[in-house]
């Protein structure tokens, strides 16, 4: 029943194909989000978002203790190689309290269905994010009233989008991920070359942002420093599991210090570029220079060959699970996989042009699909693991529970406002 395959590490767990299996895939945890800081921050203001994104890390770091601890229980008990984030929330329910039980038999449909979300959101960011950053390249050699609607960028990508969708071999695309990784160090050393000459007085900006856009902080940091893919694809894979977790583990190391550049990134960027501040600070970059417009189509390249790799995990999520089982007697497998992934693309592309504000659907992504999967389920697979010694005065029960509600305010407050801000958004567009 519970597999230990490469493939089935791919297909069930929450893990990207970037470094899975036996893969040689360099891992990335940092992507679009980091370039969508600092307007974050200037949401939140800028004392309020040091202070938040710090302890947003801390969070992000203790949920994936939490997590991989408590799937480390349950591949003990039973005595399993490997457990897949869907199989281990469903065992833990049935063995934890009878409230979870009829849970259990749903755990891996809603913890799929919540990444293959998750998934296509991330394709979504990567569609508008690429469009947005070859448009603003173009529009500085175009007269105002010739520039091209952004839907048109969409297009121009959609081919190439469905062509490295279809790469089914990840190995293929190896190479280009090393590509894409220098890409992205390269595109770092730019923002660090634009952000801090020149800076303007520090004390200029307020402390705290607007309540109401508090929530839309919290969904792009969340998006941004929600590394459980990663993390989890990192640890199956080390030759020495062990030093993973603990005070000095490799998690608690590389957490920290990728919180720390997230801070810098958003600081800095709000620092140099304060109200004017647009969802990708690459968007801020002088139009009119030929080392800005390099780096926005480079990194639009990078982030183009993510796609393909962020969009292989929903794939083969529901071919494998829910679409093979029932082809088992169909001669044309291959048409309707390629069927699938073509569907996947469209979807992608319709929620993209349906939200073609990076920084909304950055905030949407976040806020709908990471409070569950990356707060309120690792709190529920303690609670069934550690069921029924929770330790003095039930403090991990206390600290659990408390885990749970903070993530259903967290998505109930986020989808609230970003619900107004698409609102806000369409009325703008029809004026």
């Amino acid at each position: 029943m519970y597999s230990t395959s490469n493939e089935q590490k791919m297909t069930g767990t929450i893990t990207t194909p970037i470094y899975t299996g036996k893969s040689r895939n360099p891992p990335r945890c940092i992507g679009t989000g980091i370039l969508a800081m600092p307007e974050a921050f200037k949401r939140s203001g800028m004392s309020c978002g040091i202070v938040s994104t710090l302890l947003i890390g801390i969070l992000t770091a203790y949920v994936i203790n939490i997590l991989i601890k408590s799937q480390y229980v349950m591949c003990k008990r039973l005595k399993v190689g490997l457990l897949t984030y869907p199989e281990s929330l469903k065992v833990a329910c049935e063995s934890g309290p009878k409230c979870f039980h009829n849970f259990a038999p749903y755990a891996p449909l809603v913890v799929n269905l919540f990444l293959v979300i998750y998934q296509l959101g991330i394709c979504c960011v990567y569609v508008v994010f690429c469009s947005a950053n070859v448009k603003s390249v173009a529009d500085y050699y175009m007269d105002e009233e010739k520039r091209i609607p952004l839907i048109y960028f969409m297009f121009m990508w959609f081919l190439p989008f469905f062509g490295i969708m279809c790469v089914r071999n990840l190995k293929l695309l190896a190479p280009f991920s090393w590509v894409a990784n220098i890409i992205t160090l390269v595109t770092f050393g730019v923002v660090c070359y634009y952000v801090f000459p020149g800076l303007p007085e520090f004390t200029k900006y307020p402390h705290f942002g607007k309540i109401e856009d508090y929530p839309l902080y919290f969904g792009t940091t969340l998006f941004a420093l929600q590394a459980i893919g990663v993390v989890i694809a990192v640890e199956n894979n080390m030759a020495t599991p062990k030093k993973f977790l603990g005070p000095f583990g490799v998690l608690n190391i590389g957490m920290g210090i990728v919180t720390v550049i997230y801070v810098g990134m958003g600081m800095m960027g709000y620092w140099q570029y304060g109200e004017d501040i647009k969802g990708s600070i690459t968007l801020n970059f002088p139009p009119n220079e030929i080392l800005a417009q390099t780096i926005n189509c480079m990194y639009a390249v990078a982030i183009f060959i993510s796609y393909g790799l962020q969009g292989y995990v929903p794939v083969q999520i529901l071919w494998t699970n829910y679409i093979l089982p029932k082809l088992e007697n169909s001669k044309h497998k291959l048409g309707w996989e390629y069927l699938l992934r073509f569907g996947c693309v469209v979807l992608t592309y319709i929620v993209a042009i349906a939200i073609p504000v990076l920084n909304i659907v950055i905030s949407l992504v976040g806020v709908f699909c990471l409070p569950p999967l990356g707060i309120m389920f690792p709190a529920m697979l303690e609670i069934c693991v550690k069921y029924p010694d929770f330790g003095p005065l039930r403090l991990r029960l206390v600290k659990n529970i408390l885990l749970i509600i903070l993530s259903i305010v967290a998505f109930l407050a986020g989808m609230y406002s970003v619900i107004l801000e698409i609102i806000a958004m369409v009325i703008d567009n029809n004026k």
